[in-house]
């Protein structure tokens, strides 16, 4: 491993660009995605101790972007990050997301109705102990309210203070120039790694068009391309990554060819595989802010070491000529890129 994880401090980075009146929003190069403290990773091995050491070093070491939702948990993902960041919310941007809604019965429908908005920020902001919110996110486009009702709700919230920049998660290239037409857009959050590179194609040309940044979630493939999972075996009875088409039977061998090959490269680099494939994602463009999500303090120091590895043009190419991974993202797709 790169001896720079536990020394490193991050620099920063601007989501979206200075237009009608919408500043950029200043991050560090590498976020943290909270979810795997709260939900399902984590099985029975829920540790608020431990993460909240986990957030407060992260702090420490300049990660300043932390990503929630409400239906994390439910809801107490959102809580834990509020009682860790008491006293130190002037450190932090707090991303969290809404429209993916919890029932009483224990499922979710998604909800972008102008009423769901008002009720779902008011949530987050008691359980966050916040009086704004810095990026909040549809985090599923719903069918059924046109967007432009969904983001005239999330530009009111903006004129009150009550958040400070509006996100889309999981967008199509039609929805996310309709709602950047109602009020700019700072961020999209969609899937991209080595192994997730269908935003190349259409998403990421347009943001850059727009002025969007883009922050890629499950960096590192849901923990695929860091080469410890090499069997199903390796997972929790109840972790929903045995429901995930690319880690079931067959896919999951043929994928191991693409951790095979950031495992070669990190050799060379005299690194870990997961910081090759965040130190890919970083040489991207700087409008590209990964938000790799752990638990663990060491994992944590680990991820952002890799701001501090240079990859060479070489290198770059090979990873970026990996081939498609097996299998698709989602069991269900449907809910996605509306």
């Amino acid at each position: 491993m790169s001896d720079s994880s536990s020394s490193a401090r991050l620099s920063t980075t601007t989501l979206g660009t200075e237009q009608r009146g919408q500043v950029p929003l200043e991050v560090s190069r590498l976020g943290l995605g909270c979810m795997g403290m709260s939900a399902y990773y984590t099985g029975a091995a829920v540790d608020d101790g431990a993460s909240i050491r986990t957030l407060h070093r992260a702090i420490d070491l300049g990660v300043t972007l932390f990503d929630t939702a409400e239906i994390y948990g439910p809801y107490l993902n959102e809580s834990l990050l509020g009682r860790a960041f008491a006293g130190r919310r002037d450190e932090v941007v707090i991303a969290t997301k809404f429209g993916n809604r919890a029932t009483p019965e224990g499922g979710r429908v998604v909800d972008g109705s102008p009423e769901n908005v008002r009720r779902s920020i008011e949530g987050s902001l008691e359980r966050l102990g916040t009086d704004h919110v810095d990026l909040y996110y549809q985090h599923r486009i719903d069918p059924n309210t046109p967007i432009e009702e969904t983001v005239g709700a999330l530009a009111e919230l903006v004129e009150e203070g009550k958040i400070l920049h509006i996100g889309l998660s999981e967008a199509s290239v039609e929805t996310i120039r309709r709602a950047h037409a109602v009020h700019p857009i700072t961020a999209l959050q969609t899937e991209y790694s080595l192994w997730s590179r269908d935003p190349e194609a259409e998403l990421l040309p347009v943001l850059r068009e727009l002025g969007i940044g883009f922050v890629p979630y499950s960096p590192l493939g849901r923990g695929f391309l860091t080469g410890d999972i090499r069997s199903i075996d390796a997972l929790d009875a109840n972790d929903f990554r045995r429901n995930n088409p690319r880690f079931a039977s067959g896919n999951l061998e043929e994928n191991i060819r693409i951790v095979e090959e950031v495992d070669a490269v990190a050799t060379e680099a005299g690194a870990t595989s997961a910081q090759v494939a965040l130190a890919w994602l970083l040489a991207q463009g700087g409008d590209v802010v990964p938000i790799p999500g752990t638990k663990r303090v060491e994992r944590l120091e680990e991820n952002v070491g890799s701001a501090a590895i240079t990859l060479s043009a070489e290198q770059i190419e090979r990873l970026s000529s990996l081939p498609a991974p097996a299998g698709e993202r989602y069991a269900d797709m449907t809910p996605l890129g509306r």
